[in-house]
């Protein structure tokens, strides 16, 4: 019984801090994934996927390679904040994200969402 209370603690404490970085991400951004992703926007959906992703695999890391609930917390907060530096880093040095995503160029939204997967995995390895 144990393991099982011990999974649920982890998978709600997991989800909840998916649910964080979603709303920081989306707040961080210049445009309504959200809104566009529901008008059929893949741009949208491939930008914002790869940062869930990239995100999540820090949370596995954290989850796996942790001793107590304080050091996970502490290293997905730091992930956090270098996946949304990693953001305004990409997206200055493309100057035109808000543009191509709202306008639903695909490639470039792959290109945003492979930038926060790689980020995501470098956090998760530095965590092991």
């Amino acid at each position: 019984m144990f393991a099982v209370a011990n999974y649920l603690i982890h998978l709600c404490i997991a989800a909840a801090l998916l649910a964080v970085f979603f709303k920081a991400y989306t707040w961080m951004t210049p445009y309504d994934e959200v809104h566009l992703i529901r008008q059929g926007n893949h741009a949208a959906a491939l930008s914002l996927g790869g940062a869930l992703l990239g995100f999540s695999l820090t949370i596995a890391s954290g989850l796996l390679h942790t001793r107590n609930y304080q050091e996970f917390f502490a290293w997905v907060f730091g992930a956090m904040v270098v996946q949304a530096l990693a953001y305004a880093v990409t997206t200055r040095a493309l100057k035109m994200a808000k543009d191509q995503i709202e306008a639903g160029n695909s490639a470039f939204g792959g290109l945003l969402g492979t930038i926060s997967l790689s980020i995501g995995g470098i956090n998760a390895a530095c965590i092991s």
